[in-house]
């Protein structure tokens, strides 16, 4: 899975160098690996052995229909939260018995959508929720399957910003009235409960958060069988964290200090942790990758316009701001960043910002690098997941074109935006 590495001090993705694409496609530029979306996706398969599973893959973390496609051919399922996505996940190859839907805001249209469509399960949220989709369901003469969202209140120990399964955010019922909840919702003919979700974060970087959530959802499936719900299903969400710091390795590189959460994190020894909770449950065990599928398979390459002095800090400009990669100025997310060629020695401290009207538009702040000059090209590491899918056309900013490389080819799997697109 190291499809992105240097060759003769050379950044290639596969058998393609970094510096051809970005001549062919310009900058700034999605880049994503063929090779490295199916290897993640079938090294996290491997995983769960004889377990029974299911893995629907978190579309928000890359809509891109072509490597949808690629993601639905290796047989997963995937979790949409949006009618776009849904719409998206079935056009691209998704069977509609292996798609969920997820959210806290789901619209009636959308929910009617999904039942036209026989998804496999509505991720609820709240009891007013299930009187909305009990209502729909009946005037259309169908029976919505569902499962119950549970706030268990555990702290996944990541940004706030995307954390999901403590008792202050807005997802999920608390954990003392799902009982109640699941027993009501059995008694409607509208309403086939599935089970158990629970989702409390996302880039957790400790099996424990996981291994908890997992305790207290099967302490809960075991009550609630009692209670008379048949749970024949636990969706244990996804958030499964990645490596972002020194990804990357070459002998010109600095080595940045490592985050102890991320050093030797592998989303399958998270798994595994899980799994071993989870054993012989009596019931099929959903999850819901998105980042640890996609995020390494992906990089940014942008090309630096100026470099610049001011108030004793060195600041390099560069062409793709945080209308293309959101996620530092949005959650001070570290991405490593490289030059695409390395050939300096000489390291600086700069912060690497782009072409906006905002001081938040930065992709690092106070980093080392090698000196980088004008017309050099960089590339963001690990941008695979949340990159494009957040990117947006502020300041009027035509997005980047993705492009998708296979061995020695590569293609253009969404155009760049042009002035007349805008």
């Amino acid at each position: 899975m190291e499809e992105f590495r240097y060759k003769e001090d050379s950044l290639h993705c596969e058998e393609v160098a970094a510096s051809d694409l970005a001549q062919a496609y310009g900058t700034p530029a999605y880049i994503y690996s063929k090779n490295s979306i199916v290897d993640h996706t079938r090294h996290f398969e491997r995983a769960f052995g004889a377990i029974g599973h299911l893995s629907c893959y978190a579309v928000k973390a890359n809509t891109n229909s072509a490597i949808l496609g690629l993601l639905a051919h290796e047989g997963i399922g995937a979790d949409a939260g949006s009618i776009g996505e849904l719409h998206l996940a079935l056009g691209a190859g998704f069977p509609a018995e292996k798609v969920t839907y997820s959210g806290v805001g789901k619209r009636d249209d959308e929910i009617e959508y999904a039942l036209r469509r026989d998804i496999l399960a509505l991720n609820v949220e709240s009891e007013g929720e299930i009187d909305v989709i009990r209502g729909i369901a009946g005037r259309m003469g169908l029976v919505a399957r569902i499962l119950l969202r549970v706030n268990f209140d555990i702290d996944a120990g990541t940004h706030p910003y995307i954390t999901t399964g403590s008792r202050q955010n807005k997802f999920g019922v608390e954990s003392g009235r799902a009982i109640d909840i699941l027993t009501r919702a059995q008694t409607f003919p509208e309403i086939d409960v599935l089970g158990i979700h629970s989702h409390i974060g996302s880039q957790i970087t400790s099996s424990g958060a996981f291994v908890d959530a997992a305790r207290a959802a099967l302490e809960l499936a075991g009550r609630a069988r009692t209670a008379g719900v048949n749970v024949r299903q636990v969706n244990l969400g996804g958030g499964f964290g990645v490596q972002y710091r020194n990804y990357l390795r070459h002998t010109l590189l600095p080595v940045e200090p490592d985050d102890q959460e991320e050093a030797g994190l592998t989303t399958v020894s998270m798994l595994r942790e899980l799994l071993r909770v989870f054993g012989q449950a009596g019931c099929m065990l959903v999850v819901q990758p998105g980042r640890s599928l996609l995020a390494h398979a992906g990089i940014l390459l942008t090309k630096v316009l100026y470099r610049k002095e001011s108030g004793g800090k060195t600041f390099v400009v560069v062409d793709a701001g945080m209308n293309d990669l959101l996620r530092p100025s949005l959650y001070h997310s570290y991405h490593q960043i490289v030059p695409i060629a390395p050939h300096r020695a000489e390291h600086e401290v700069v912060d690497v910002v782009g072409p906006l009207c905002e001081s938040g538009d930065f992709l690092a702040q106070d980093r080392i690098l090698p000196r980088v000059d004008r017309g050099d090209i960089l590339a963001v590491m690990c941008t695979g997941a949340y990159g494009y899918a957040l990117a947006s056309n502020y300041n009027a900013r035509p997005r980047p074109p993705e492009v998708l490389v296979d061995g020695r080819s590569h293609t253009c799997i969404r155009k760049r935006e042009t002035l007349e697109d805008l």
